[in-house]
C-alpha cells in the first residue's frame, strides 16, 4: 500500500557545496509514492484536439518513460547499500516508489492507445533492448560493477534534469486547457511533472554521493542529452506517421516547428540550453526554482484525491 501525500516537514534549506553536492542538515520535504487512479474511458486519440504532432510529443512519454524509469529505480536501489546519509536514504527509497508508480500509469495510457488502433510495439520492443541491454546489470562484479553503477547514476541524474524541466513546464502550462486537452491525460501528465519536480534533488544527490566525478557528469550529460533527444524525436515521427487516424497532415517536421513555435510544446532546444546549466560546478537540483506549484498541484490532483 503506498503511502498517501503529506505536508512538508520544512527545514533549513539544503546546504550545496562549491561541486554541487549537497549536505542534508535537517529534514525538509518527505517524499512519498501517492496511490493514484485514471480512468481511460473516453479519452480520444488526439486528446489535445487539433494538435496530432503535440499529442504524440506527450505519447513518446507514455512508451519511452516506463522502462527507463524502472531500470533507474533497479540502479538506484542497487547504491542503496552504499548511501550512508539517513536522510537521503529516505528519499531514495521514496523516489523508486513514484517512479513505480509513473510506470504503471504511463502504460495504463500506452494500452489505452493502443486499443484505439495506435501500434505501439514497435516502440515498446525498442524501450526493452535499451533498457535489458544496455542499462541492464551485465553480470559485472567488484570494481567493474561499481563503476558501471556509477555511470547510470551519472546518466540518469542528468536524465531526471529534463525530467523536472518538463515537468516545471507542464505545470505552467495552462495554455494546454484552453487547448481543451482531455482532463484526465491533462492530470496524469501535471501529477506526473509535479513529483519530477518534488524529487528532483534525489538521483542527482544519489550520484553525488556514490561518486559524483565531474568527467563522470559531463560524459552521461552529454550521452543523456543525445538519447533523450533522439527517442523523443524518432518516436514522436513514428507515431505521428503511424497515427490511424483519416485526413491529410502535413509533414511530421513541419507540425513539430508549428507545434514549438506556438507553445504547445517544450522547445526542443532545452535539449541544447540545459547541458551549461548543468555542467556548473557549483549546479545543484534545487536551483531549477521554488516547489510551491508542484506541491500545491499534488494537494489537488484528480488522480490523488479519488484513489
Amino acid at each position: 500500500m503506498f503511502r498517501l501525500f503529506r505536508l512538508p516537514r520544512i527545514g533549513r534549506s539544503p546546504v550545496v557545496d562549491a561541486r554541487g553536492a549537497r549536505r542534508y542538515t535537517e529534514q525538509a520535504h518527505a517524499i512519498a509514492a501517492r496511490d493514484v487512479h485514471f480512468s481511460w474511458e473516453g479519452v480520444p486519440m488526439h486528446y489535445i484536439p487539433g494538435e496530432p504532432m503535440a499529442t504524440h510529443i506527450i505519447n513518446v512519454m507514455h512508451l519511452v518513460l516506463p522502462e527507463g524509469e524502472r531500470a533507474m529505480s533497479k540502479a538506484l536501489a542497487e547504491a542503496l547499500p552504499l548511501i550512508t546519509d539517513e536522510r537521503l536514504r529516505e528519499e531514495v527509497v521514496g523516489f523508486i516508489g513514484q517512479e513505480s508508480t509513473h510506470a504503471s500509469s504511463h502504460e495504463g495510457a500506452r494500452e489505452h492507445l493502443a486499443t484505439l488502433g495506435l501500434d505501439v510495439e514497435p516502440i515498446a520492443r525498442k524501450m526493452d533492448w535499451l533498457v535489458d541491454r544496455v542499462l541492464g546489470e551485465h553480470g559485472l562484479t567488484g570494481r567493474a560493477r561499481h563503476a558501471w553503477l556509477c555511470e547510470r547514476l551519472g546518466l540518469f541524474a542528468a536524465m531526471e534534469h529534463y525530467t523536472a524541466v518538463v515537468g516545471e513546464w507542464l505545470l505552467e502550462a495552462d495554455h494546454l486547457e484552453r487547448k481543451g486537452m482531455h482532463p484526465t491525460m491533462l492530470d496524469l501528465v501535471r501529477w506526473h511533472g509535479a513529483e519530477e519536480v518534488e524529487h528532483r534533488n534525489v538521483a542527482f544527490d544519489a550520484f553525488m554521493h556514490v561518486d559524483g566525478g565531474y568527467a563522470r557528469r559531463v560524459r552521461t550529460s552529454l550521452l543523456a542529452s543525445f538519447t533523450l533527444a533522439t527517442l523523443f524525436l524518432t518516436t514522436a515521427r513514428y507515431l505521428y506517421r503511424t497515427d490511424p487516424t483519416p485526413g491529410a497532415r502535413r509533414w511530421w517536421v513541419t507540425e513539430l516547428l508549428s507545434a514549438t513555435r506556438r507553445g504547445v510544446i517544450p522547445k526542443a532546444t532545452i535539449f541544447l540550453t540545459e547541458i551549461p546549466k548543468y555542467l556548473r560546478p557549483s549546479f545543484h537540483p534545487s536551483q531549477l526554482g521554488p516547489m510551491d506549484t508542484a506541491l500545491r498541484y499534488l494537494a489537488r490532483s484528480p488522480a490523488v484525491g479519488t484513489a
